[in-house]
């Protein structure tokens, strides 16, 4: 589902508390109308606009009364920052997704009873300098045959997902922390958007040169990506040999 939609959608604070509720247990309109406090009409109308986007699923019981339950796992995440704005919604991927495909984030499967960590490669954790993380965990507590092994490896894939939660905070820390450097040595130009001057660092370290491939890159009119050269040159970030721009 696209995100902005997600997010209109979820903007309603009756709608949120339907779907807190259905989280629990799925329910008949006039329970959901009874324990929020809102016309069965109204419930109705949420509960409309909900299934029309995928997120709940109506089924017709014994006695043909329609009750409501959650009908996917979906995960929204937005980003709001100076430097942008950003928002973005996923289903859970498989349990067969590879991992390898992650090159900054590795999670290893251990036999072990101890809690996930999530780890930097300076050897600190999330919230000390690093540049790429490293999560262990016990993703395979038990066989998964038997109710203690089911629910170890629930603990412990939870204590995995508010680990990464943690990282991905001190990323997001650590992205704001780069714009904020750069802005701070760059004198800017009012015309360009501030981040277009770390997207042109970013484009001639994957080895654009020129002006054109720059703009192409960066998706910014060549002028606008001229004017940020110049400012990033006047830094000192980056030199000019006759058509051609590098980092410095």
């Amino acid at each position: 589902m696209d995100s902005a939609a997600l997010l209109d959608l979820l903007g309603n604070d009756n709608r949120r508390r339907i779907l807190r509720l259905l989280a629990r247990r799925p329910c008949y309109v006039t329970e959901i109308s009874e324990q929020l406090s809102v016309s069965p009409k109204a419930v109705i109308d949420h509960l409309r606009k909900l299934e029309d986007a995928g997120l709940v699923e109506s089924r017709v019981d014994d006695q043909r009364r329609k009750y409501f339950s959650i009908a996917r796992n979906v995960r929204l995440e937005v980003t709001v920052s100076p430097h942008g704005f950003g928002a973005k919604s996923a289903y859970p991927a498989s349990a067969n997704l590879d991992l390898g495909r992650c090159r900054h984030l590795s999670v290893e499967i251990e036999r072990s009873r101890s809690l996930p960590e999530v780890e930097t490669n300076g050897g600190g954790t999330a919230g000390s300098a690093g540049d790429a993380g490293t999560v262990e965990g016990d993703g395979d507590a038990g066989d998964g045959g038997d109710a203690a092994g089911l629910a170890s490896e629930l603990d412990h894939l939870r204590d995995l997902r508010r680990e990464l939660s943690m990282a991905q905070r001190w990323v997001q820390g650590r992205i704001e922390d780069v714009y904020d450097r750069i802005e701070d040595g760059v004198e800017t130009d009012d015309r360009v958007d501030h981040r277009l001057y770390a997207d042109v660092l970013i484009a001639l370290d994957d080895g654009a040169t020129t002006i054109p491939e720059i703009a192409r890159s960066v998706s910014a009119p060549p002028g606008m990506v001229e004017t940020a050269l110049a400012g990033l040159e006047c830094a000192d970030l980056v030199r000019r040999d006759e058509d051609r721009w590098t980092l410095r």
